[in-house]
């Protein structure tokens, strides 16, 4: 039986708009390949820099370029904590995010996010520490992992914070486009004026991954200094996939791709969130986002995700247990689960197994 993975956030093959890019790609080789193909600016490609700006609000000179949200911001962490320095996260939270932060050797201050939200108490706590942290880190849409979403008022009394205090805030958000249900709540981004705001994003999740196209809307300040991070790190970024890119853009197939991206994997969400209603026994919960890749799981009160997944991966099924997305060793009883990749028959019949599993070791607990 091959295995059935709701481990990876990942696009499926069959969402990827392959002929639309090849197409792309040979346009933009055929008009412009004697630039596109050598050295450029570190920032990226002027044409896309210009489209981003223009859906924020900013110039494009605030707009740059990284191969991949995470490259953006390792390109931050170097600046703003590479000399020490404390970082703000949500618990749980992006699990590389984490491994990047240990990597330069920051402190790490968790702040307990639920289902209700974070604990703005706990945030107003460590913003007003002294010395202050130099960076708050959030993803307040269809949280990876959790799939959560911010409110309104949690998203400006961050802002309201952070601004207070002088703490320069992070807003990873890279899956805000992939909306099922629900209306959109504005970014932190927007809320603070584009002060005080670093807006990251990419196109791994509404176009493709393999591009490795993501980009940083920065404070006017941070321009100069996170240029010259990004030069030192690659001489220049690859231009040809943000070429082809825009080009996609440019001629209205990225919204097709979009919608048709958001129409498959909103089928394979509610097949999840129906196949945990029918399989999972008493005493488990899960959150329902409105959009994104994950949902999150707690498991009945005694059910380790570690003994679960060697179950679940000797019959064929595997995800990420909770303790990768925390500090300090929760999560033990928690589980992420990503819908993007599989089909709907195999989302229902891996969480039929993991139902299994589940309903037999909380009754040996």
């Amino acid at each position: 039986m091959a295995s059935i993975s709701f481990a990876r956030g990942v696009p499926s093959p069959d969402i990827l708009p392959v002929a639309e890019l090849a197409e792309c790609a040979a346009a933009v080789i055929e008009a412009e390949g004697q630039t596109i193909l050598n050295y450029g600016p570190a920032f990226g490609y002027l044409p896309l820099r210009e489209w981003v700006g223009a859906q924020h609000g900013v110039a494009a000179d605030r707009v740059l370029l990284t191969p991949g949200s995470l490259m953006g911001f390792n390109f931050v962490a170097q600046h703003l904590l590479g000399g020490g320095g404390a970082a703000v996260v949500e618990a749980p939270t992006y699990d590389r995010t984490l491994g990047v932060l240990r990597g330069i050797g920051s402190a790490i201050e968790p702040v307990p996010l639920s289902k209700a939200g974070l604990d703005l108490d706990r945030v107003e706590t460590l913003l007003g520490a002294d010395p202050p942290p130099k960076l708050l880190y959030v993803i307040p849409t269809f949280q990876n992992p959790s799939g959560r979403t911010l409110s309104a008022g949690q998203r400006h009394a961050l802002v309201e914070l952070a601004a207070a205090r002088g703490v320069m805030v992070f807003e990873d958000d890279p899956y805000r486009l992939v909306r099922y249900s629900g209306e959109p709540e504005p970014t932190l981004h927007e809320l603070a004026g584009g002060e005080g705001v670093i807006f990251a994003s990419s196109f791994s999740k509404t176009a493709a991954p393999g591009l490795r196209v993501g980009y940083l809307v920065l404070p006017e300040p941070l321009v100069v200094p996170l240029t010259a991070v990004a030069a030192s790190s690659y001489i220049a970024p690859a231009q040809l996939p943000q070429a082809a890119l825009f080009e996609l853009i440019r001629r209205g197939r990225f919204e097709h791709t979009l919608t048709q991206t958001v129409d498959v994997l909103r089928a394979r969400r509610d097949a999840m969130l129906a196949g945990l209603e029918a399989e999972m026994p008493e005493g488990t919960a899960w959150s329902e986002p409105d959009g994104g890749y994950f949902l999150w799981v707690d498991l009945p009160a005694g059910v380790d995700s570690s003994a679960l997944l060697a179950d679940a991966a000797r019959a064929g099924v595997t995800f990420v247990v909770g303790t990768d997305f925390f500090m300090t060793g929760e999560g033990q009883n928690a589980m992420r689960l990503a819908f993007s990749f599989p089909s709907v028959g195999e989302i229902q019949d891996g969480v039929a197994i993991l139902g299994a599993l589940v309903r037999e070791r909380a009754a040996a607990s």
